[in-house]
């Protein structure tokens, strides 16, 4: 729809909700029109921002979806990363359309987001904010796409909502992954293909929650439309969960897995080979189902353990570690240190999977219980990580909380904050977070008097902080405050036990797929620049293209590092930033603040494109 004025909005949605308009009568929008007019009494012409929860009241209703967020965080920070170019916003919601998770696009973008209150504690149920991405994609628990005049009210306009609907191991609707432009330049067919990225997105979420939550349980993949649903059953082959599609596919319902239905009632398969091996799947009836990987249990089998066997809280870091000697080292130097609250910093380039491992050492620690918080500080807006971080009081700027926000900080304290890409923290706060170390305490904006906090810190850097400290890029007295214990990473490429690594998130990401002894050369052969990141990017998307359940080297999508297009790429963001240098006179400060990035950022690129400033 073109865009139209307010006066001219409310007409078109009263003509479209009473038949009189030139459309398809039984279209998505105009329904949820129509139910936003007759059920919910709603005025199109409305202004106002949508309801926005306290502080308090956001930590009530996230309490119950604690473990779910933390476990997608990772995917939803990988599909913000994605979509950030194109201005998107990243959202995850509950059932009942309240945002809980949320990632802000770049700093341009991010002042509309705030404005309008697109962000965490939020609510865009249908019922009170009309046709909008999120609370009609709840509604009617389908993915959809509502283009900017296509919202009922007419203040929405200037955004695009893609939402795809979230549902958990039983097939509950759980809540939604929403994303959200307000780019005027991107057409419906664009937004349509973020729609596409989201829905693949959200299914690995629902495999993950499903994984998660039946993780001492047999799992076994039933090939269906969707790409495969999840089958759960215990040592005695009797169904202990099946996901939505699944139970869609086979007819199972909550009162037949309650009953401890038996597997052989609905599939056939041969357990006598290895649990990790593709077996082909039967219905009870003879015909053939397809190809299926059968995960066995996490942990040992009950029958098998001892009650009194005791648990290694560090088993997360060993497997992350594998047979790799420079990490089975540092875990045993993280073993050592126990539970004394000392700072470590994560090096490795990007991609290694260096939040994965700062979880793992949470998890390890005596503050398991407690919250572990992540802030990505090249990821964020610079005039935000203040904000975020620090938190600040009720009315100390425009477009803060009615009730202010605690913060980063304060929401770590008791247990781990983990601060990814800290080599791009601004100076300026560089020094406030070194005065929260080193007193203890933090000072919102705006604050009267400190919050005492007790906070493990746990930093991540690709970037050669040393150097950074000795060149005036990084504080130096921060950087000895963080290396209490200094961890490397290597690349992939790097790693003793890259075949392990690479069969074992084969098994993650293609589970149904073997690999063709072509594809393995190629795959054992690569210097993978992306780390783990692009090996699971690969193997995913290997494992949607293989046909006949074999990936073949024709579907492994690894382009030569620094091939045509990387160089383009690279090329482009040369001159750029020559050029920008060349109209400051060399003066990397104000260049960087034209270009919108840190000073420290700027000066990483500038050495890595190996750029001379001008004199």
């Amino acid at each position: 729809m073109a865009s139209l004025s307010a006066s001219n909005h409310v007409a078109r949605v009263l003509s479209v909700a009473n038949h009189m308009a030139d459309v398809d009568a039984e279209s998505r929008i105009a329904n949820s029109w129509r139910r936003c007019l007759i059920s919910h009494k709603l005025d199109p012409a409305r202004q106002g921002p949508p309801q926005t929860l306290t502080e308090a009241e956001i930590r009530h209703v996230a309490e119950p979806l604690e473990e779910t967020i933390r476990l997608l965080t990772p995917e939803l920070d990988d599909l913000a990363r994605v979509l950030r170019d194109a201005g998107y916003c990243v959202n995850l919601a509950d059932a009942n359309a309240t945002m809980l998770f949320s990632r802000l696009p770049g700093e341009a973008d991010t002042e509309i987001f705030l404005r309008w209150k697109v962000y965490t504690g939020s609510n865009f149920s249908e019922a009170f904010e009309g046709t909008n991405g999120l609370g009609t994609c709840l509604a009617e628990q389908k993915p959809i796409l509502v283009h900017r005049d296509e919202h009922f009210r007419e203040q929405w306009g200037i955004f695009s909502c893609a939402v795809t609907p979230l549902f958990d191991q039983a097939g509950r609707l759980a809540g939604a992954v929403n994303i959200t432009s307000c780019r005027d330049d991107l057409s419906r067919a664009a937004h349509q293909l973020a729609l596409a990225v989201t829905m693949e997105a959200t299914r690995r979420m629902e495999r993950a929650i499903f994984r998660d939550h039946f993780r001492n349980a047999w799992i076994a993949t039933v090939p269906d439309s969707s790409g495969g649903g999840l089958l759960a059953y215990d040592d005695d082959r009797r169904i202990v969960g099946a996901c939505r599609s699944a139970r869609a596919l086979l007819g199972l319902t909550d009162g037949l897995i309650a009953s401890g239905i038996d597997l052989s009632r609905y599939i056939k398969l041969d357990h006598s080979r290895d649990a990790d091996d593709i077996v082909e799947l039967r219905r009870a009836d003879g015909r053939p189902l397809g190809r299926s990987h059968l995960a066995p249990p996490l942990r040992a089998r009950s029958s098998t353990l001892r009650r009194d066997a005791p648990i290694d809280r560090f088993d997360a870091l060993h497997r992350l570690a594998g047979r790799d000697p420079g990490l089975v080292k540092s875990v045993k130097r993280l073993r050592s240190i126990g539970d004394h609250n000392l700072p470590v910093l994560l090096r490795g380039e990007t991609g290694v999977g260096k939040d994965v491992f700062a979880r793992a050492i949470h998890a390890a620690s005596n503050r398991a219980r407690n919250n572990y918080v992540a802030l990505n500080c090249a990821a964020m807006p610079e005039s935000l990580i203040d904000a975020e971080l620090f938190g600040y009081e009720a009315g100390a700027f425009t477009g803060a909380r009615r009730d202010g926000s605690k913060g980063l900080i304060v929401q770590a304290d008791g247990g781990t904050l983990f601060l990814d890409e800290i080599g791009d923290m601004p100076i300026a706060l560089q020094t406030r977070l070194l005065r929260v170390l080193e007193n203890r305490e933090v000072w919102p904006l705006g604050a009267l008097k400190p919050v005492p906090v007790d906070i493990r810190l746990i930093s991540a850097t690709h970037r050669d902080l040393g150097r950074m400290a000795e060149e005036g890029a990084f504080r130096a007295d921060l950087y000895f405050r963080l290396r209490g214990l200094e961890v490397r990473l290597p690349a992939l490429r790097e790693r003793a036990d890259r075949d392990d690594v690479v069969r074992q998130i084969a098994r993650e990401e293609a589970p149904d797929c073997r690999i063709s002894g072509e594809a393995w050369s190629l795959l054992a052969a690569y210097s993978y620049p992306g780390n783990m990141r692009q090996l699971r990017h690969v193997l995913r998307l290997a494992g949607c293209t293989a046909e006949d359940g074999v990936i073949m080297e024709s579907d492994l999508d690894l382009p030569p590092f620094g091939g045509r297009a990387t160089e383009a790429l690279g090329a482009a963001e040369r001159a750029t930033i020559i050029e920008v240098l060349r109209k400051h006179g060399g003066r990397v400060t104000e260049a960087a603040r034209t270009l919108k990035l840190s000073r420290a950022t700027l000066y990483r690129k500038i050495k890595q494109l190996k750029i001379e400033t001008p004199q």
